[in-house]
Formats: structure tokens, C-alpha cells, sequence
């Protein structure tokens, strides 16, 4: 299993490449909302400062998860490019078809 905040981390990396690869290109597209779904475990660490954690789990692997309790979560992400001077915009991106892709 990742940790959500591993999964948006990696999201966020695809992104920021996909927009480097199209920045050259006479046709790039705007990033509109991205939806991201996923089953996620939820634990909670012991102790009075416990943290609350999720974990991304991969399809079949609910039987490993028996003893927590799993819920599915839809994020709907607003992308904005910040520029060095803290305005923004929507991002551009483009990118090679990855096989499997939809």
C-alpha cells in the first residue's frame, strides 16, 4: 500500500512533466479538474498525538485489509500553475499515449 499523500505526490510530478513535454508543441491542451477515485485504509497511530493516515489499496487486496475498515474517496483536483511572482493560471499539457490509457 501508499499513502495517499504519495499518490497525489506522484500525480502532481506526471503532471508537471506532461506540462514540460507540451511546452513546445503547437498544440497543447488546458487542465481542467482532475477526479481521482480510490479505496483507502484508514489507521490511526496510538497515543494522545495520534495521526490519522490513509492508504491507497490495490484492487484484490481488501481480504489483506480485513481488520480495517476501507472506503472509497473521489477527489476532485483544481491544478494551478503558480508562477515565481504567486499569480496563476491553468496549466497546459501534452504528452505521449501511454499504452492502456484512456
Amino acid at each position: 500500500m501508499i499513502e495517499l499523500t504519495e499518490m497525489i505526490r506522484e500525480l502532481r510530478a506526471d503532471l508537471i512533466a506532461a506540462m514540460a513535454d507540451g511546452a513546445t508543441e503547437p498544440l497543447r491542451f488546458e487542465l481542467g479538474p482532475v477526479e481521482v477515485e480510490a479505496t483507502v485504509a484508514v489507521s490511526r497511530e496510538a497515543g494522545g498525538g495520534g495521526k490519522v493516515r490513509f492508504w491507497v489499496v490495490e484492487g484484490g487486496a481488501d481480504a489483506k485489509q480485513a481488520h480495517t475498515t476501507t472506503h472509497r474517496i473521489t477527489l476532485t483536483l483544481h491544478p494551478k500553475a503558480v508562477a515565481p511572482d504567486g499569480t496563476t493560471q491553468t496549466p497546459m499539457v501534452s504528452g505521449d499515449e501511454v499504452t492502456g490509457e484512456r
